[in-house]
């Protein structure tokens, strides 16, 4: 019989093990979190790095004891596809914010647009953008933004290790990075900008690849949306002893 919340209460989802879920644009990646505790009753989920709500792509959510490795996965090197809109500045650094400018670029050339990126390919200092998790005195960034509150911030290491180019289709430049944790992919498109002197902003991004966790092997919202906890319990197991297992990292 289906669960209707009206009538029954399902018991807790105490599952261990490892979810990947493709996010949807729109949600935060709390909401997902949400979602399995409200949907199935799960009574310890979280996720393994931040995406942003106009982002896309794998989220690593875990469940049970495997909540203790969150630290661990957030902190593997990454992967993603995206685009960035050249002669547009906004205060989010990506479409979500607010438009500060706009600025022809037509005098712009693929080379100068390649050069600029690959300025920020390797070990660099990169500065996180006022919309964002980072905590200044107890209090994230993102919510003194939306005070109105901009304060200093120190710049962070961070490793670029690859940018590829997939298409010059200029102002719009579709590529994909490969980088360290803490990377802001909308703030390197900002810094092209800037190196450019016409600015830029981040279009559109989506996550491949999280530490040795892909894309291909997550589930989307849609889906989950149809299943009930033991549908969930085994998607997980068969994660766990068909994929986790299987990897040399995590083999056992």
């Amino acid at each position: 019989m289906k669960y209707d919340p009206k009538r029954h209460r399902l018991p807790p989802f105490t599952q261990n093990g490892i979810l990947l879920v493709n996010k949807p644009k729109g949600w935060t990646s709390h909401d997902v979190v949400g979602f399995f505790r409200a949907r199935f009753n799960a009574v310890k989920v979280g996720h393994c790095g931040t995406l942003d709500p106009a982002a896309t792509g794998l989220l690593v959510v875990v469940f049970g004891k495997f909540t203790k490795f969150s630290q661990k996965f957030s902190g593997e090197d990454k992967v993603y596809e995206g685009t960035a809109l050249l002669g547009t500045r906004t205060d989010s650094q990506d479409m979500d914010g607010t438009v500060l400018s706009t600025v022809d670029t037509s005098h712009l050339t693929v080379e100068q647009v390649r050069e600029a990126f690959l300025k920020f390919q390797g070990d660099i200092m990169q500065t996180p953008p006022m919309v964002s998790a980072v905590k200044h005195n107890g209090e994230r960034l993102y919510d003194l933004a939306r005070k109105g509150v901009e304060v200093q911030r120190e710049p962070k290491p961070i490793t670029i290790h690859s940018i590829t180019f997939k298409k010059f289709d200029l102002p719009y430049v579709d590529f994909e990075v490969a980088c360290s944790k803490g990377t802001y992919i909308r703030t390197l498109c900002a810094d092209v900008g800037d190196v450019l002197g016409c600015g830029a902003a981040l279009y559109r991004l989506n996550r491949l690849r999280s530490g040795d966790f892909e894309l291909k092997d997550a589930v989307d919202i849609e889906t989950v949306k149809t299943w009930e906890q033991e549908e969930l319990k085994a998607a997980i197991n068969d994660f766990l002893f068909n994929k986790l297992s299987k990897m040399p990292k995590f083999a056992f």
